[in-house]
């Protein structure tokens, strides 16, 4: 791949401002270089959006949120900065903050926008996959009517081609060398078919190729540490296995409880949801656990978990406690079934 060099602040801010939609979400990738590509990004867009009275949230990890506190000075002050490692290493937690970002500015009569960089250069394969999901399920969870700018940071130089891709294919809008222009790779959430049986699994820890990455299989993890078929009265069963894998790694007693619920969560909706019955399968990881919940359903909320529920809600909190529980889950759905796949730290 070949990088894209440093721009400067002007340049950038005529490129971006203009082609800005009505209504919905304006989602751009902003593919820099460095230090001063990472400032020419941020600084000028949010001291745009101070300018016109909007209301600002970045959510960064360190060490860029320090550089870029340091670049905005006493107007760092009217801007909503929050760690990236506040959030935890589940981008399903990433809509709720903006959909949060959303009401208060809705409630103060205020327009909005947000700055993040959702790939950390730390991500393993599986976090990797599920910050692309996230860009993708973006599109469709703010289609509208609200209209706001959500722009997403990506270190050029940091991005192997693939990646670069299905950056491409996420967001609408890509500034690239200082112009921001439609992406011509660009497919709403969902509109292109899954490969399925046919395409087969993407490669193990690596990110898709195209089509609906809710749809693609996960990675093939290899032969499970154990496997259990279940139903609706062997629950219990689930829970006591989950809690003792979780044991047999070393996992802390509050994460042993956090994982056993979690596992609960996803094996009850197979039993509700995914035709009365489920497998569940145990991995071993590096300092932590991977289960996995397979069952015969479909799932027809693509953005179920990533919501924030009402307060007055009986029922479909499952999969959002399970991202609040778990360090990562990964959710596929398709016309083979339907996976959950949870890692604990």
């Amino acid at each position: 791949m070949k990088p894209v060099g440093a721009f400067g602040p002007a340049i950038a801010a005529r490129g971006v401002e203009s082609g800005v939609g009505a209504t919905g979400i304006r989602h751009e990738a902003f593919l820099y270089l460095g230090d001063i590509g990472f400032l020419s990004a941020t600084r000028d867009f949010i001291l745009a959006g101070l300018a016109a009275d909007e209301d600002v949230l970045v959510i960064l990890g360190e060490p860029r949120l320090t550089l870029l506190r340091g670049a905005l000075g006493r107007a760092g002050k009217r801007v909503d900065l929050v760690d990236l490692a506040d959030l935890g290493r589940n981008p399903a937690r990433l809509i709720p903050a903006w959909q949060e970002h959303l009401e208060q500015g809705d409630e103060r009569g205020r327009t909005v926008r947000g700055i993040v960089e959702p790939v950390r250069s730390d991500c393993s394969g599986p976090e990797l996959a599920e910050c692309m999901l996230h860009e993708e399920l973006t599109n469709e969870a703010f289609s509208g009517p609200r209209s706001w700018r959500l722009r997403c940071l990506y270190e050029a130089a940091a991005l192997d081609p693939a990646t670069t891709d299905l950056v491409w294919q996420t967001h609408p809008m890509v500034v690239k060398g200082g112009l921001a222009r439609p992406s011509t790779r660009f497919h709403p959430a969902g509109a292109q078919p899954a490969r399925g049986a046919a395409g087969g699994a993407v490669a193990a820890g690596a990110v898709g190729s195209g089509g609906d990455l809710f749809a693609e299989r996960l990675p093939d993890l290899g032969p499970p540490w154990s496997e259990i078929s279940f139903g609706p009265t062997n629950l219990g069963l689930v829970r006591a296995a989950s809690a003792a894998a979780a044991r047999a790694v070393r996992l802390g007693s509050e994460r042993v409880d956090d994982l056993e619920l979690a596992v609960h969560e996803v094996a009850t909706n197979s039993v509700r949801h995914g035709g009365g019955r489920g497998t569940v399968r145990f991995w071993p990881d590096q300092g932590g656990l991977v289960c996995e919940v397979t069952d015969a359903g479909l799932v027809a909320d693509r953005l179920v978990g990533r919501r924030r529920p009402a307060l007055d809600l009986g029922g479909g909190r499952g999969l959002w406690l399970v991202n609040q529980l778990c360090d990562l889950v990964q959710l596929r759905s398709g016309p083979t079934g339907t996976t959950v796949r949870m890692y604990v730290h």
